[in-house]
């Protein structure tokens, strides 16, 4: 959005008053100092009296005037205090999304689950100020927010602390207005109005006051009885004409009235798009409630009752689709007040007549069922007839409900005196408290009472109710009430109209209502409104029908539209869930792929959007067609992660998806496309999206086919894009975690690819200008030396790379080299891989002189390289100096005991180093003697690793004796170490005064029954161990009495592994005994 001030037909002409922007701006101020005259006369030209005082002393009683008024205005409609955080920080956006264009504001909430944009925030007392030193204050700002989020709460805040001085000190006047208030005008002067609005302002002037001091404030755009047409409205520059209201505004918006005064709209999403994006100079959000505040919301609305606080809390947890819809202020309101009741009257936690509402119309339901109860109360009845009760709801729903209906087929949601006549609404309803519980009456200065429902949910629902009553006997159309039809055309005639015309409806208005039309024919909603709106019973005849004309509008189409998931969400209001229920169970047996019927995508649109599963991942790996895929593209726009693996995508595939990465409305943070088909001309498509991507920080492309030019594109990328942090190019083997976990630092995967060198070049040249890059996956690229030679060079400029993961790319000494002289320099790397590269000991020497100077390596992996005793020495050195590498892992290399005992002695000096894997080095008893003679005076290590490896009785022994004075330790890893009884036996006196070791690990060994005995005895009496894995150990049936009876003794123990040890069927019950009886927490494998 750019500031611009666009003044259609600037220049006098016919109809038009002449004067001059300055003229205007004085007129303006006389106007707000009561000076101005009637009529249309030009205003004379401004005294050009240089530097004039900004506040003559006469303004500062009329001021003080202005704001006691508005206080006073204000009245009890505001709890004195500072707004709650999240109206005191709004976020600020960058324009409108189409989401926010063209759907209905729950739509909007329910698409993006509840959660706001990614945005930068700017505080309330800061919102008409310069974001920067060099920028501007802003003429016209738009607050957006969806329906009940708190936009006139938020004016009202503003205005309260603006009177009380507290806030935005720099405006002279604040004028409030409201399109209720604006409404009331036919035609109207910018003169008049203020005078109408603000007649205390008196007669002094106020022109000495700089005219860029004054803001005014225009509430609720979304309530203006004629859409503004920016597009053909007439300019007008005399702010003593009167126009048409839509007109004046316009102009007002424009500039060409009144151009240095601050306008400040507030307006639901969709409407706000009326404003050409170019006037406006900045946007802000106001977001929902979060977590906590739907938390805080339900107790300060029951101080008295923590339990029924933490009980409604409960509930709408229960169902995430109605806990999302709960962000918004208004609705977690009502909810709470429905279950307030609901807990309050219920006879116990399993009263099926008082159960938890689960669907908008069952929670409507029960706020109209409550209001009836007031009814009833307020006219001195505490218990009212039921046939008054029946009557007064019939009645309400008959008159309002006409109102309310064709208020939303004509997009008018409020209402003056003249509608009600119009529409046939007894006036003296309006005085009842159940229409009170529904209708708000607000005064204007215009002496017109303006009526509106208090929230635009409740006007749907009415709505609802009038045309599910009023279809069973129209004989006309209801929605243009034009049209005969004898006899009547019944009520599924009149739901298949409802039906089309929310499915043509582009703008989603009517969404909501559909969903309570639909409600209103389940067994919950009939039998909660029975005989007050609903006749016993009568649902019953239409509801399998309504569910299977629901079901046939999900024809086959190229994207699922929003219309297509408000039907699933209809059909669950309507209690109809066996499309749903079939796709989750597909879903959760990966057989989504055999359904391909055109139900099935919208289907699985919206178990996406009300799933507790895929509520922070949405893993569709291994059931996705194109075809389907595609059709889902507009609703994973609003999916936080989502993981597509292994679905044979192509690089059309690839187009599709960066169409989505490159949308404006793109949230998605988090995506994995693991184990597809994506060559070049697929990584350069997303390479584009990421051109102008905002929200991607994590895209796994590991298993692919991208090669040196794919490379190329996606480096080329990551020199312009800013949030991407994550690159992952890697093994097969190395898979993700599964859902929920990990992803939590984002990455770039491209492992398992062919970039080779130049594509390895291709990603340097990015790295070297990254500011934002934290995970980089390379693995298995056939990258070579030179291609490690370019990253070391990229490495020595970058700061932000945190991880860098090269296995399997035969780099050799000389790329080991390369990479060593960068850590020398390079203060950022965190974890470096490097398994697998044939290194050998000169590179291993070079690696290691790095680690003398480096200060952040923290992990290095050298697994299955070339190091032997030689290497090791030079490892020794290093680690008896470096004071920050934490996990060293030298698995399969040729260390022998030479090089294991080299590095046992440095372990005795070094205090870092925490994780050390030896595993498959051909060590024997000696190297174990050396490391246990070190393990008695480390005091860091805390994992040991020494598998594979001949060490045997001895060495077995030598360690178990480490164990009895070691305090560090608390994993030891010893499987297949040809460890017999006499080791075991040592490990078990070990264990019987060790205090820290967690787990142990001698898989694979031949400890038989008397090692088994040792290790039972030990259990007995030690407390700190918690796994154990005892599988293929030769134990039989005798091996498994000790270990029962041990774990009789021992209540720690959460994990043990029995397996292949031929313990028999009286072994494995006598173990399932123990640990029923005594361990039921420990999971047992045999």
């Amino acid at each position: 959005m750019q500031k611009q001030e666009v003044r259609v037909g600037g220049e006098a002409g016919p109809g038009h008053g002449g004067s001059s922007p300055a003229e205007q701006v004085k007129a303006f101020m006389d106007l707000l100092a009561g000076k101005g005259t009637q009529g249309t006369q030009v205003p004379q030209a401004p005294d050009r009296t240089p530097e004039p005082p900004p506040e003559p002393p006469g303004n500062d009683y009329r001021i003080q005037r202005h704001r006691e008024v508005l206080l006073s205005r204000l009245g009890g409609d505001l709890v004195l205090g500072e707004p709650p955080p999240r109206l005191a920080s709004l976020l600020l956006v960058e324009g409108l999304t189409d989401l926010q264009l063209r759907e209905h504001d729950f739509t909007q909430v329910e698409a993006t689950r509840g959660a706001g944009r990614t945005a930068r925030t700017i505080a309330l007392d800061r919102l008409f100020l310069p974001l920067s030193r060099v920028s501007i204050p802003p003429r016209v700002s738009i607050t957006i927010g969806v329906a009940g989020v708190g936009k006139t709460t938020l004016v009202r805040h503003f205005v309260h602390l603006w009177a009380q001085g507290q806030l935005a000190k720099d405006f002279l006047q604040v004028l409030p207005l409201t399109f209720r208030e604006l409404n009331t005008y036919e035609k109207v002067s910018a003169d008049r109005l203020i005078r109408s609005a603000f007649p205390h302002v008196g007669e002094p002037s106020l022109a000495a006051a700089a005219p860029d001091r004054a803001l005014l404030i225009l509430d609720g755009l979304d309530e203006c009885k004629t859409p503004l047409d920016f597009s053909n409205t007439a300019a007008c520059t005399d702010p003593k004409k009167e126009v048409q209201v839509d007109n004046l505004i316009t102009n007002i918006i424009r500039g060409n009235l009144f151009p240095e005064v601050s306008i400040w709209v507030t307006s639901r999403p969709s409407t706000a798009g009326q404003i050409p994006g170019g006037l406006v100079d900045r946007m802000t959000e106001i977001r929902g409630f979060n977590e906590e505040e739907v938390k805080m919301c339900l107790e300060q609305m029951f101080p008295e009752d923590q339990s029924l606080a933490g009980w409604a809390l409960a509930q709408v947890q229960a169902d995430r689709a109605l806990y999302l819809m709960c962000t918004v202020p208004a609705f977690c309101r009502l909810s709470g007040s429905v279950l307030g009741h609901l807990y309050r009257h219920r006879r116990g936690p399993l009263d099926a007549e008082l159960s938890p509402p689960r669907t908008l119309s069952e929670i409507y339901s029960w706020y109209f069922r409550v209001a009836l109860g007031r009814e009833g109360q307020d006219k001195g009845k505490v218990s009212p007839r039921i046939e008054q009760v029946a009557h007064g709801g019939r009645r309400m729903a008959g008159t309002l409900g006409r109102l309310a209906f064709q208020g939303l087929v004509r997009k008018k949601y409020v209402f003056y005196e003249q509608d009600l006549r119009a529409f046939g609404v007894d006036l003296a309803l309006l005085q009842t408290a159940l229409t009170g519980c529904f209708l708000q009456r607000e005064e204007t200065p215009g002496s017109a009472a303006a009526y509106c429902f208090s929230h635009l949910s409740l006007q749907e629902f009415v709505a609802a109710a009038y045309y599910y009553g009023a279809s069973k006997r129209a004989i006309f159309d209801l929605f243009t009430e034009s049209g005969v039809s004898w006899p009547r055309l019944g009520f599924l005639t009149h739901f298949r109209s409802a039906v089309q015309r929310a499915m043509q409806a582009e703008d989603g208005r009517l969404d909501v209502f559909l969903r309570f039309l639909s409600g209103l024919l389940s067994p919950r909603v009939n039998a909660l409104l029975m005989g007050s709106l609903l006749a016993p019973g009568e649902h019953q005849g239409y509801r399998e029908q309504a569910a299977r004309l629901l079901q046939g509008c999900l024809a086959p189409e190229a994207a699922v539209s929003a219309r297509a998931v408000n039907v699933l969400r209809c059909l669950h209001e309507l209690q109809h869930t066996e499309l749903a229920s079939s796709v989750k169970e597909a879903m959760e047996r990966e057989g989504l792929a055999r359904l391909t019927s055109p139900p099935h995508p919208a289907a699985l649109a919206y178990l996406l959007q009300v799933s507790d599963a895929y509520a922070q991942e949405a893993n569709l790996s291994l059931c996705l067609s194109q075809a389907v895929l595609q059709s889902l593209l507009p609703q994973l726009l609003y999916c936080q992660s989502l993981r597509l693996d292994t679905n044979q995508f192509q690089d059309p595939v690839m187009e599709l998806l960066g169409s989505v990465l490159s949308g404006k409305d793109c949230r998605i943070q988090k995506i994995s496309l693991a184990e597809n088909q994506i060559s070049n001309k697929g990584a350069k498509a997303l390479a584009r999206s990421l051109l102008v991507n905002r929200s991607l920080t994590t895209l796994d492309l590991r298993g692919n086919s991208i090669g040196p030019q794919g490379a190329k594109a996606l480096a080329d990328a990551l020199k312009i894009n800013r949030t991407l942090a994550s690159l992952r190019y890697m093994l097969p083997a190395l898979s993700l975690p599964p859902p929920g976990e990990g992803l939590e630092n984002p990455l770039l995967g491209l492992q398992n690819n062919m970039i080779k060198d130049n594509g390895a070049g291709s990603i340097a040249e990015a790295l070297a200008s990254s500011r934002t890059l934290c995970m980089l996956h390379l693995q298995k690229n056939s990258i070579g030396p030179v291609g490690a030679q370019r990253m070391a060079d990229a490495l020595k400029q970058n700061r932000s790379l945190k991880e860098l993961m090269f296995s399997s790319n035969s780099i050799g000494d000389g790329g080991a080299k390369a990479l060593a002289e960068a850590l020398k320099v390079n203060q950022g790397l965190e974890s470096l891989d490097l398994q697998s590269n044939s290194i050998s000991n000169a590179g291993v020497a070079a690696l290691m002189g790095a680690l003398y100077t480096n200060q952040t390596l923290l992990s290095l992996n050298l697994r299955e390289n070339s190091i032997n005793p030689e290497g090791a020495q030079a490892l020794a050195r290093a680690l008896c100096t470096n004071s920050t590498l934490k996990n060293l892992d030298l698995t399969a290399n040729l260390l022998r005991d030479q090089g294991a005992q080299a590095i046992a002695e440095a372990i005795r000096e070094n205090r870092a180093l925490t994780s050390l894997h030896l595993q498959w080095n051909f060590l024997q008893a000696e190297a174990a003697k050396a490391l246990g003679q070190a393990l008695q005076l480390n005091s860091s290590l805390a994992s040991l690793d020494l598998q594979e490896n001949a060490i045997g009785d001895d060495g077995a022994s030598a360690v178990a004796s480490a164990l009895k004075a070691n305090t560090a330790l608390t994993a030891l890893y010893l499987q297949v170490t040809s460890i017999g009884a006499s080791g075991a036996q040592a490990l078990g006196e070990a264990l019987a005064v060790n205090r820290t070791l967690e787990i142990l690990d001698l898989r694979g060994n031949a400890i038989g029954v008397a090692g088994a005995k040792a290790l039972g005895n030990a259990l007995k009496v030690n407390s700190s161990l918690r796994r154990l894995n005892l599988q293929e150990n030769s134990l039989g049936t005798d091996g498994a009495i000790c270990m029962a009876t041990a774990l009789a003794g021992n209540h720690r123990l959460q994990h043990i592994n029995l397996q292949g040890n031929h313990i028999g069927e009286s072994g494995a019950r006598m173990i399932s005994e123990a640990i029923k009886t005594n361990a039921p927490a420990c999971t047992v494998e045999m």
